[in-house]
């Protein structure tokens, strides 16, 4: 091949990038924890935590931006919930696809983490008011929850299929454990599932510590579900279970030996079931850099195919498919730290495979 026909030909496939949020801006001095889905109709909708400070609880908002073509555009920022002086954090979205409606899942935190559902039946453009859900996702009063971050998942095939399954995570901090919160009548009502063996360790100090923490979920091709999970405690490896009753009860926890990390948030995201494809992002670093694209054609077994897609500061991350066909990846990154901006990789899947 002509040398500069094949420069000519991975640029045509090189990621395309565009900053969403940017911290400083639209009147917000950070923005974090990015969530992306594409609705029915075809919109790109990017949620994220709107906050007042660095922190994690700074009177957060939660903020939502549009995009109807492919994520090369953006509309204005729209703060689609506000509690005041309560901060709202982990958004977790998720769309029903029998009736095209879109579901976000956050948290407040004042006295008690409550559990919250808003809800469009417009692409994102208007929002229900919120509705408490705290009793049918949080198990102990006192406990600390996180839906995700990231998103959620519909069940496509088998004995569970058109299950909606949210990621949860609770605390108390230091013992950790997760679950799904399902529902099988299109978000109405949500159930609890139960919560996987062997998520805790005993550590080098004699005390009992947890192994997982933040996490995502993904369909596999024979409907089962499988979790994938931030290493709390452990070795620095996704921690991972399956799920063959849909999301109800789990296989023991273990460490994927393909998947190292600096213990923070990934993403999961099943690309099609057609050659059996699942895409992973995440930092392959023992700091929060280098962000990777994985793809599985195994159902996650192995991940033979890698590249890099930000060598530099790299955090929490969302991957989507996009109507296109291309693969849309939301993750904040910046100069001098991971949180100064989160910005949008746009690429075919082909670029994965390339040179």
């Amino acid at each position: 091949m002509n040398p500069l026909l094949g420069l000519l030909m991975l640029a045509a496939i090189a990621p395309q990038r565009v900053d969403v949020f940017v911290g400083g801006q639209e009147g917000f001095h950070t923005f974090r924890i990015p969530s992306l889905i594409v609705s029915k109709s075809g919109a790109a909708l990017a949620f994220t935590e709107a906050r007042l400070s660095r922190a994690d609880q700074s009177e957060n908002k939660i903020a939502l931006k549009r995009s109807a073509d492919n994520g090369v555009t953006w509309s204005a920022l729209q703060v689609i919930a506000d509690a005041g002086k309560a901060s709202l954090n982990n958004p977790c979205a998720v769309v029903e696809q029998a009736n095209g409606h879109v579901l976000l899942m956050y948290q407040s935190h004042e006295s008690n983490a409550r559990c919250w559902v808003i809800s469009s039946t417009d692409d994102g453009k208007t929002w229900s008011p919120a509705h408490d859900v705290t009793a049918s996702c949080k198990a102990a009063a006192d406990a600390t929850i996180a839906s995700g971050p990231g998103i959620g998942i519909q069940l496509t095939r088998g004995a569970h299929a058109g299950r909606l399954i949210m990621p949860f995570n609770e605390g108390p901090f230091g013992s950790r454990n997760v679950y799904a919160a399902f529902s099988d009548d299109r978000g109405k009502t949500w159930q609890m599932g139960q919560r996987p063996p062997g998520a805790h360790i005993v550590n080098s100090k004699g005390n009992l510590t947890s192994l997982v923490g933040e996490l995502q979920m993904v369909e596999l091709s024979d409907g089962s579900v499988m979790l994938n999970s931030r290493s709390y405690g452990g070795r620095r490896l996704r921690k991972t279970a399956v799920s063959r009753d849909g999301g109800v009860s789990w296989s023991p926890v273990v460490e994927d030996e393909n998947l190292r990390e600096p213990r923070c948030m990934a993403s999961v995201l099943r690309y099609s079931f057609d050659k059996n494809i699942m895409l992973y992002s995440g930092p392959d670093s023992s700091e929060r850099r280098n962000g990777t694209i994985r793809m599985s054609y195994d159902d996650g077994r192995t991940w033979p195919v890698k590249k890099v897609l930000e060598p530099g500061k790299f955090a929490y991350s969302c991957l989507t498919r996009l109507p296109d066909g291309k693969v849309a990846c939301l993750y904040e990154t910046g100069t001098q730290d991971a949180y100064e901006k989160i910005t949008l990789a746009i690429f075919p899947l082909d670029w994965l495979t390339s040179p």
